[in-house]
């Protein structure tokens, strides 16, 4: 297996992205929050930081690493979701975008964070 198919087992990689920053002291307040937008797999806090994150998983010999894997385009609709929830949200404090990398070995899963990859 080279990449893990959308919706194949994405909530297995999200639960270890979840437990992966509740580890780092992350405060998750939303998972898959939905808009006409996209889709955010997961927002929290980061002490005073809002963030949006991306939970991207690829099984071990996929030609790309899973945070190659978000694409501009990927960026762009993560992004307008975040603004349609801070639209609906009180916040004012910053923000920022992070990837949670879950990697798929035979011997199990690990995660790696890559904090702001992105911005708006």
């Amino acid at each position: 297996m080279s990449r893990v198919r959308p919706g194949s087992s994405g909530k297995r990689y999200e639960d270890v992205a979840l437990r992966f920053l509740l580890g780092l002291g992350y405060r998750v307040t939303e998972r898959n929050w939905r808009c006409p937008m996209g889709e955010l797999d997961l927002v929290a806090f980061e002490g005073d930081t809002l963030v949006f994150v991306e939970v991207r998983a690829r099984a071990a010999g996929a030609p790309y690493r899973p945070e190659e894997t978000v694409s501009l385009a990927k960026q762009r609709r993560v992004a307008a979701a975040a603004q349609a929830y801070l639209e609906t949200s009180s916040w004012e404090g910053p923000c920022r975008f992070d990837v949670v990398a879950v990697d798929i070995g035979q011997a199990g899963t690990t995660a790696r964070l890559i904090r702001d990859a992105f911005t708006a």
